[in-house]
Order: structure tokens, then sequence, then C-alpha cells
């Protein structure tokens, strides 16, 4: 169902351990499973914090605790803990959380050009886009970051995004934007 390696495991514990609270298991949320971009929250639980309908597994020394939804959402995860320079942190790949992303030579090449001319000018605003669906010569945008909720999203869309993408990929007719702009928590344009 869910794997925790053993390096996640050991922060777990070590952290666990540094702030007094050992014992304790960890709850995973799952929040916005089956969209574009779900979140996940990992949270100590208490021994008697455990909730009637958790799903818990045991994975000695840790019990990790999950509400059923998220459970469900779960199912074929890898938690895992990374360092590098840059970050580090515990890092989830949870295949079944969200909408599986397009994949295949089309894909390849809309975000060839997501990544090659259209992040690196809106990175400088804070935001980026992503594309998180394709259906016939239709590519659906997600945008995040401060352009998730930017006054003018709409204008870079069309004016930029838009027309990038069907003069860049001939077999594109139409670019559409699938975001919750109302969801944006730190828009670049108010």
């Amino acid at each position: 169902m869910l794997t925790i390696t053993d390096t996640a495991k050991s922060k777990f514990l070590e952290v666990s351990k540094r702030e007094g609270r050992e014992g304790h298991g960890l709850r995973i949320l799952v929040m916005g499973g089956g969209g574009y971009r779900p979140d996940f929250a990992l949270n100590f639980v208490g021994p008697d914090e455990a909730r009637d309908d958790d799903v818990v597994l045991d994975l000695e020394p840790l019990k990790v605790h999950m509400d059923p939804a998220s459970a469900g959402f779960m199912e074929g995860a890898t938690i895992d803990f990374v360092e590098t320079p840059v970050q580090s942190g515990f890092k989830i790949d949870a295949p079944n959380a969200g909408i599986p992303r397009p994949t295949g030579p089309l894909a390849d090449r809309i975000n060839q050009v997501l990544a090659e001319k259209i992040n690196p000018g809106i990175a400088a605003h804070g935001g980026r886009v992503e594309l998180v669906a394709l259906e016939d010569d239709t590519a659906f945008l997600l945008f995040g970051g401060g352009c998730q909720g930017c006054g003018m999203a709409n204008v870079t869309m069309k004016e930029g995004i838009e027309k990038v993408l069907l003069e860049e990929i001939s077999e594109l007719s139409a670019v559409k934007d699938v975001t919750d702009h109302s969801a944006g928590t730190n828009p670049y344009c108010k």
C-alpha cells in the first residue's frame, strides 16, 4: 500500500525524539486528492489522538494514520527524506493522488516550450505554469505561484503563453487555463 523508506522513518523518529514526541505516530493528509495538484500534510499523532475511522499502518517502529480518503490516494505511494545542498525534506511520490500528467512526444514538446520559453519569464514574478492535461488538440495548463490569482493571468495566457504554444506546436489548436485563481494565496498582481 504505502512505502516509507528507512531514511524517512529514521528522520521522523529523530525529529520525534528531538521534539519530545517519542511514541507519536505520523498522520498523512491528502488535500485536493484527485485534482491537478494534490497537497500533502505530515503531522505528529499522539497516542490519544487516533481517530476511530483512521486507517493505521504499523510500520514498526512507526505507526502511520490516515483518514479513509487519504489512504486511497496514498495507495502505491512512497515517502522518502531527501537532503541535497539546496533542499531537504520529506518527498512524497503518490501516483494515485492526482490526475496523471500527460505523456508522449506531444506532451514532451509542450513541456519543453514551457520550460525554455514560458516559465523563465513568469518566474520573475514568482510564477510557473505546467501542462496538466492534453485532449486531442487542446492543452490544459495550470498556473501556480505568483500567477495563481494574479489579475493579469488571463492576459499572460492569451497574449503570451497561448500565442507561443500555438506558434511553436502546430498540432495544438487551443490552450486552456484550468487554474482556480480564487485559491491563489500570493498573487503577483493584485
